[in-house]
């Protein structure tokens, strides 16, 4: 039996509104469920067309979980990444229809690419480091969702 539960909504002072002008209150950024990226090298398809921009969306419990009941994944558990990346990624290119098909006929760069990217967007929900100038020591935030090789 689901029990549901309602909890009020945050007050108004809560959400930077009355009070203070709404100072020292943080914002919360709103949850991001699809995370844009472009592969290093990029996916070439059967017409020679190289599709490198793509959208990976947030894994759920069940993109996880419905890998493992599969046999290639059972006979070999390396597939399971092409597996997973394959249901999280919603679009590269003008490609939509993305299956594990697809996912095996990228470069090894590109998969490494794509199992960082699932890495950091669902475990640290960003795309974003922290990172300090070796020559000026200035401390900024780079974002990790692709570019050009050795760019960021």
């Amino acid at each position: 039996m689901r029990r549901s539960v309602q909890f009020p909504g945050p007050s108004s002072e809560q959400q930077g509104e009355g009070g203070r002008g709404g100072v020292g209150v943080r914002q919360q950024e709103p949850l991001r469920t699809e995370f844009t990226f472009e592969l290093p090298r990029g996916y070439v398809d059967e017409s020679g067309t190289v599709h490198r921009t793509g959208v990976m969306r947030l894994a759920t419990a069940r993109d996880e979980l419905v890998p493992l009941r599969d046999d290639r994944v059972r006979e070999n558990s390396a597939y399971l990444s092409v597996i997973l990346i394959s249901r999280v990624v919603t679009r590269i290119g003008t490609v939509e229809d993305i299956h594990p098909g697809v996912i095996e006929d990228l470069f090894a760069s590109d998969l490494a690419f794509l199992q960082d990217f699932y890495r950091r967007v669902n475990a640290e929900g960003h795309t974003r480091a922290a990172v300090t100038c070796p020559s000026c020591d200035e401390e900024f935030a780079v974002n990790l969702a692709g570019g050009r090789l050795g760019e960021s």
